[in-house]
């Protein structure tokens, strides 16, 4: 996911893409269960199709392609098996913040501009967007968790606001961080997208590369919660 503007003669493919998208999405979601873990493994599955060709185009020997394909299904499997353990509470937590960050990310970006944090790896990423997306992660996470224990408790539960909300932000450095790993990897592969499977925004892998860390991290924070 990247900050860039995309071009007027895509605005109408990306938007369809987009709906279609959030539809198949929440219609997974709202069915929950077995359909909702199908959903989840076949992303991930297309995803790591798209990740071994990745890495299949930017390693120069075969011992580093396996180890790139080894590490690859490790991760994009610990980020399923995450997701496939959340309940919809969590999940919607997860994909809200994900969506956060992007958005704050991309408005901070184009209004404030400024310096490139690794111009080399994504053109588009600044110091400002990052900070807006730590920011809109943090107001997404705070608000999210006030509506949850109001309903969940007497009284006003802002005693469990600031905690995840400053979870929130970290969790958006780790979602930013998602994004710049497959900018390198496509950056060494010497393509633009992972794949050009969903018209006007390329592969699954370009949409899903800040959940991936945040799903693998919430995962874990989540099994030490009491």
């Amino acid at each position: 996911m990247t900050e860039s503007q995309p071009r007027k003669s895509d605005l109408g493919v990306r938007t369809l893409s987009a709906i279609v998208m959030l539809a198949v999405a929440g219609v997974a979601i709202w069915l929950g269960g077995i359909v909702l873990d199908a959903f989840i493994a076949l992303v991930a599955a297309v995803c790591l199709g798209e990740l071994a060709m990745l890495v299949a185009k930017a390693s120069s020997g075969s011992l580093a392609r396996l180890v790139g394909w080894v590490v690859g299904a490790a991760y994009i499997a610990a980020a399923a098996y995450a997701l496939i353990g959340f309940d919809l509470e969590e999940l919607v937590l997860v994909i809200g913040l994900v969506i956060a960050t992007d958005t704050g990310a991309y408005f901070a970006g184009r209004a404030i501009g400024g310096p490139k944090i690794a111009p080399k790896i994504s053109p588009s990423k600044t110091w400002a967007g990052l900070f807006g997306g730590m920011i809109a992660a943090a107001l997404w996470m705070g608000a999210a968790i006030y509506v949850i224990a109001s309903m969940a408790e007497s009284g006003q539960p802002t005693s469990h606001v600031a905690p995840f909300a400053i979870g929130g932000a970290v969790l958006a450095v780790a979602a930013q961080a998602g994004d710049f790993f497959e900018s390198w990897l496509k950056r060494r592969a010497g393509v633009k997208d992972s794949s050009r499977l969903i018209p006007g925004h390329g592969g699954v892998f370009d949409r899903v590369d800040g959940l991936l860390p945040v799903a693998i991290l919430s995962g874990i924070a989540m099994s030490f919660a009491p």
